[in-house]
C-alpha cells in the first residue's frame, strides 16, 4: 500500500512534491488513482510554487581584516594622546617639602639618648655651655660613631604643651645641623624658661651660637 501525503488542488487534483495524484471515480462507483509526474502534466494543472530555495552549502567563515602595524600605531597614538597643556603651574608646596634636603636628615630611635645613666655621664664628664634659651652638654665620641641627642624640658618652663613644643624646637635645631659637626657627639639640650614664646628661627640661632662657641662645628673652607 502506498501512503501519499497530498493536498487537493483547485483543479480537482491532489498536489504532492514532484508529482500529481488524480482521483477518478469509475462508472460503478469505485475510485482509482492516476499519478502524473511534473514533466507530463498539462500547463493548466501545474500549481505555482511558493517555496524559496535554500542553499545547502554554508558560507565559509570570513578571515579577520588585516591591519597594518602603521595603522595600529596610529590608533594607539590617537587613544593615548596626552592632555593639552594648561600652562605653567605653581609647584606643590608639599612636594617641595618632601624633596628638600632637610627632609632627608633623619632622627631615628638610634639617635636618641634615653637612659638616665647616659644623661648622668654627660653631666659629669662632658662639656657644658649656656647660650640664650638653652643649655648644651656634650661629650665627643670616637670616629665612626653616630651622634645622639637627649632633651630635657623641666616643669619650670610651663605645662606639658609648652614643654613638648620646647623639645620639638631643640630637636629640629639639632636634626637640621647634624651633618655640620666636626666629629660625632653625644649631646643633651636643656630648655631654659626664655624659650617660651620663641619661634624656631630664634631657637636655631641660639643653638648655632652655642655650637660655635663650643668648637663642635666644622670649619668653613
Amino acid at each position: 500500500m502506498l501512503n501519499v501525503s497530498a493536498r487537493e488542488s483547485p483543479s480537482g487534483c491532489l498536489d504532492t512534491k514532484g508529482f500529481i495524484v488524480i482521483l477518478r471515480r469509475s462508472a460503478r462507483g469505485g475510485l482509482f488513482l492516476t499519478m502524473m509526474f511534473g514533466a507530463d502534466l498539462p500547463a493548466e494543472m501545474i500549481l505555482p510554487s511558493y517555496e524559496t530555495p535554500i542553499p545547502t552549502v554554508e558560507d565559509s567563515p570570513q578571515a579577520p581584516a588585516w591591519v597594518s602595524r602603521a595603522q595600529q600605531d596610529q590608533a594607539w597614538r590617537r587613544h593615548n594622546r596626552p592632555a593639552p597643556s594648561r600652562g605653567p603651574q605653581a609647584p606643590d608646596a608639599r612636594l617641595i617639602s618632601m624633596t628638600s634636603p632637610s627632609q632627608r636628615l633623619g632622627f631615628g630611635r638610634a639617635m636618641r639618648i634615653k637612659h638616665g645613666r647616659d644623661f648622668a655621664r654627660l653631666r659629669e664628664r662632658g662639656g657644658r655651655l649656656a647660650c640664650g634659651c638653652l643649655v648644651a652638654n656634650w661629650l665627643r665620641l670616637p670616629a665612626g660613631s653616630h651622634s645622639r641627642l637627649g632633651l630635657v624640658a623641666g616643669g619650670k618652663i610651663g605645662g606639658a604643651v609648652i614643654r613638648n613644643r620646647a623639645r620639638r624646637l631643640l630637636r629640629e635645631s639639632f636634626r637640621l645641623h647634624q651633618l655640620e659637626f666636626a666629629e660625632p657627639v653625644d649631646m643633651v639640650l636643656v630648655a631654659r624658661p626664655s624659650i617660651v614664646g620663641k619661634e624656631f628661627d630664634a631657637v636655631e640661632r641660639d643653638f648655632l651660637a652655642a655650637m660655635h662657641k663650643a668648637g663642635l662645628l666644622k670649619r668653613a673652607s
